[in-house]
Order: C-alpha cells, then sequence, then structure tokens
C-alpha cells in the first residue's frame, strides 16, 4: 500500500489515467465495431461512413497514448481493404 504522500498521489494520479485511457479505448471499440457491422451487412456507402468516422478516433488514440502506431496502421489499413472489397461486390 501507498506510505509516502508522493506514493498516495502516485497511485491517484494512475487510476485517473487508468479511467480516462479505458473511455478511450472503449470509444476506439464502439467505432471499429460500427465499421464491423457496415462491412458484415454489406452497405458499402454506411461502411465507407463508418470509416472515415473510426480514421480520427484511432489516430487520437496514438497521440493520447492509448495505442501503438502500428497497431492502429495496421487496422486502418487492413478495414480499408475490407471496406473497398465491400464496394466492389
Amino acid at each position: 500500500m501507498a506510505n509516502t504522500e508522493q506514493s498516495k498521489k502516485r497511485a491517484r494520479q494512475s487510476e485517473a489515467r487508468y479511467a480516462v485511457n479505458k473511455a478511450r479505448r472503449s470509444r476506439i471499440r464502439t467505432f471499429l465495431r460500427k465499421v464491423e457491422e457496415a462491412i458484415a451487412s454489406g452497405d458499402a456507402a454506411a461502411a465507407e461512413a463508418a470509416l472515415k468516422a473510426a480514421q480520427p478516433e484511432l489516430a487520437r488514440g496514438v497521440t493520447k497514448g492509448v495505442l501503438h502506431k502500428n497497431t492502429v496502421a495496421r487496422k486502418m489499413s487492413r478495414l480499408s481493404s475490407r471496406v473497398k472489397g465491400v464496394a466492389k461486390a
């Protein structure tokens, strides 16, 4: 358990950061789920719109330190290729 004032403060800060990061991750996952659902439904326009909405959220996750930039790059690349596949089909 935290004993010093500094360690108590660091514990409080850690809890606050954890809550903020958890909310950010949840928000990002919601946007990703919307893209996945649009792809599954086969609606190319909806998938395109959902992807456009999700991209800034993913990028924000990188700048805020919630996700690694290569992880986001990989997710964006794979999603965009799948959305293109829906558009062609």
